[in-house]
């Protein structure tokens, strides 16, 4: 075996796994308990990491982690596949670090107090995920529970708690970008108010919008009742009914929406893309069966999903449970609904 100069710095894995002649995947998951490694190899890396004074991240194999999903993802799982996806990530990873999932739906102040008195009275249960929970009301006890708690698709503004989420923001900004470039100004952004998420993807499609001189955002703001097709249908009928077609371009806070957009549009006589461009946010695959096909931001949801499972394991492993907040990147998908303004701006 080579001979490693100890230095001042920190030792990385990477040069512990030349050290022990595997590779840095290798040595991973030898440290972190995963499944894989043959019980000799994991022995050997081990006792080099304990020579070396290599610090070796917790394991959290065997233990349980509660997932929290609240009222809007279980309805979401039920009508779309975003929560689907997620905790599709998050099983998968469990698996690998060799952990169990317990999902409880979580609709209100009550039903949160009973699943943390749960995990407190668990010693198997390591901490907890929060699926698309960020009311203000419902993060208060979280915000002082004893284990670690993690916002999945949500974050805290009191950076209490930590989170892992898409990055809202730029991947509203990088749609609003995308429809500039095709020569779009009149961009109506459409959602349903009210969750934190949904608001850093108007502040994304705002940036963009007051940058474009004499249009003013909030005269292009379209609010639906709900997250469902035929409530985008109704947003763009009383839209268009109280202030015409003023517009080139539709951007929805996600891909449902901007299917009834499409729908509505229709309905009004208007041609998508000929007349009006549509994009989405989520990138669900049922988007590519639209007619025409939808362009969106896709959203890494399975990654999500799996990274939040990784950031448990580093909070437990890293006491006092210092808060963080990681945002994932998104990717435009160009499909269809999207064309060039006629004219060359709109």
């Amino acid at each position: 075996m080579m001979q490693m100069k100890k230095e001042s710095r920190r030792l990385r894995l990477s040069d512990l796994a030349r050290y022990c002649g595997v590779s840095p995947s290798t040595a991973s998951r030898a440290l972190s308990g995963t499944p894989g490694v043959r019980p000799e190899l994991r022995e050997k890396i081990l006792q080099a990491a304990k020579s070396q004074n290599y610090h070796v991240p917790m394991s959290i194999a065997g233990m349980k982690v509660i997932v929290a999903a609240s009222a809007s993802a279980m309805l979401d799982y039920q009508r779309n596949q975003f929560t689907a996806f997620v905790l599709e990530g998050m099983r998968e990873r469990a698996e690998v670090l060799g952990l169990s999932l317990s999902t409880k739906a979580i609709s209100n102040a009550d039903d949160e107090r009973r699943m943390l008195d749960e995990a407190a009275g668990d010693p198997e249960i390591a901490g907890v995920l929060m699926l698309t929970i960020d009311e203000d009301e419902m993060l208060v006890p979280a915000r002082a529970f004893q284990k670690p708690v993690l916002l999945v698709n949500g974050d805290d503004p009191l950076m209490r708690l930590s989170s892992i989420a898409p990055h809202n923001r730029a991947a509203a900004a990088l749609a609003t970008r995308y429809l500039k470039s095709l020569g779009h100004s009149r961009i109506l952004f459409l959602a349903r108010p009210g969750r934190r998420t949904i608001l850093r993807r108007l502040e994304g499609w705002r940036d963009e919008i007051e940058t474009i001189e004499g249009v003013h955002w909030r005269d292009l703001v379209v609010d639906a009742t709900d997250w469902t097709p035929e409530a985008a249908i109704e947003a763009m009928r009383r839209h268009v009914g109280e202030k015409g077609k003023a517009f080139t371009a539709v951007l929805a806070a996600g891909d449902s929406l901007a299917a009834g957009a499409i729908f509505g549009l229709g309905e009004l006589g208007l041609s998508v893309p000929d007349d009006v461009s549509v994009m989405g946010i989520d990138g669900l695959p049922q988007s590519d069966f639209l007619d025409p096909p939808l362009t969106t931001v896709q959203i890494p949801m399975r990654e999500m999903g799996a990274a939040a499972l990784d950031m448990m394991r580093d909070l437990l492993d890293n006491e006092p449970f210092l808060p963080r907040r990681t945002e994932l990147s998104c990717g435009l998908v160009e499909r269809g609904s999207t064309a060039r303004a006629k004219g060359g701006k709109g």
